[in-house]
């Protein structure tokens, strides 16, 4: 048989997934994750409980109140009442019951909004270095990937190149904000000037340039900081966010779609995600969780706690030599590395039980990225490790 076996979008989805993919399922941490006393600091998977109150939230709700508890659930009004209202508060924004969508977390929720606004043609600009699924997402929805750096010495967006990056085929900008893996929150200045430069592109153009907010790490921020959402800057954006980071619980999917209340056609856009959201594979949070919602809005990880293994790592990771980021919010710090192999490097961590996610998987070549969900515990017992795979790594042996 001869001939591609898969369509071509499929293909170069797969193909630009497939770095991850091997470390996932081929690396020595994949092999080695069992093992008794690793320190595994490569994704957001939680190493402690999920904070109190979760369990009880799902236990309030599991015994079905009447035959159609279990029944197939889409957006359900309770719980788009629960998080509107919810987001009024939060945001300070208008946004009604209708215009809220729950999703099974954010990744189905952006694959939702690019299969409902990308087509053949057209160009999608995501910043780098990426969240580790945009270029797949973006190819699967029969879009072409715009990869666009951003300020790396700041960590802030290249406005002047996101400016040079926009042509007529451009209909998304995707914002990641706080950033994984650098951890940066856009400033207000930055938003507007951001909001301001998709609005001149989208008149030139002749028709809508979107802003993607993702917002999966919206509650995680340090040191009181405030969190901006573009969506308080420019109407035609849309809000994707995931409940996994803030509860620790990143295998109970649920986060949501949210369209400000300005955005222009909101009535097709409408019925457009909640189709989608049905033809994606049920997009939708399961039953329990939905009946749950409310009381699972309310909960968060310990940002004091979190906020203190951000500044243990930190502390004794510069004070060996390395050198760091200092996020100002999500689960990551950046690391470089001392070597100018990020990959090799990462392997000889691994010999002293020290799992890290190399920079060169997120176009980060020469870093490697640490996740604060490891508990207490790893991060003690991987300091000494961290010192003397540097102090190896720069002898030379």
């Amino acid at each position: 048989m001869s001939g591609n076996m898969f369509p071509q979008r499929t293909q170069a989805a797969i193909d630009a997934l497939a770095p991850t993919l091997r470390f996932f399922e081929e690396s020595g941490w994949y092999r080695r994750l069992s093992e008794p006393d690793v320190s595994d600091f490569t994704i957001g998977n939680p190493h402690e409980m999920p904070p109190p109150g979760f369990v009880d939230a799902l236990a309030r709700n599991v015994v079905p109140e009447h035959i159609h508890w279990y029944a197939y659930h889409t957006n359900e009004p309770a719980s788009r009442r629960a998080l509107a209202a919810s987001l009024r508060a939060w945001r300070g924004i208008e946004f009604r019951e209708e215009d809220v969508f729950l999703t099974n977390g954010a990744t189905a929720g952006l694959h939702v909004v690019f299969e409902t606004i990308v087509g053949p043609g057209d160009e999608v600009i995501f910043m780098s270095p990426p969240w580790l699924q945009y270029e797949s997402m973006i190819l699967l929805a029969g879009g072409t990937p715009v990869r666009l750096r951003i300020n790396l010495a700041t960590y802030d967006l290249d406005l002047d190149g996101l400016e040079r990056a926009i042509t007529p085929s451009t209909r998304a900008v995707i914002i990641n904000s706080p950033h994984n893996p650098t951890g940066k929150i856009y400033p207000p200045d930055t938003l507007k000037r951001l909001a301001g430069i998709v609005a001149a592109a989208s008149k030139r153009n002749g028709r809508t340039v979107y802003l993607v907010s993702d917002e999966s790490y919206s509650r995680i921020v340090f040191d009181g900081r405030a969190y901006h959402s573009p969506t308080e800057f420019y109407f035609e954006t849309f809000l994707v966010y995931t409940y996994g980071k803030v509860l620790l619980t990143p295998g109970q999917r649920i986060g949501f779609i949210a369209l400000p209340p300005g955005m222009q056609e909101k009535d097709r856009m409408r019925t457009a995600i909640e189709s989608m959201q049905m033809l994606a594979g049920w997009a939708f949070p399961n039953a329990l969780l939905q009946h749950a919602f409310a009381d699972l809005d309310r909960i968060s990880v310990d940002m004091a706690q979190l906020q203190k293994k951000r500044d243990r790592l930190v502390t004794a990771l510069r004070e060996m030599g390395y050198e760091t980021s200092l996020p100002e919010g999500t689960f990551y710090v950046l690391v470089k590395s001392p070597l100018a192999d990020d990959i090799a490097f990462v392997r000889m961590l691994a010999d002293y039980k020290i799992f890290c996610i190399p920079g060169s998987l997120m176009d980060l070549p020469g870093w490697f990225r640490i996740s604060l969900t490891a508990n207490d515990a790893m991060i003690e017992r991987s300091l000494p490790g961290f010192a003397e795979a540097s102090r190896t790594a720069l002898s030379g042996r």
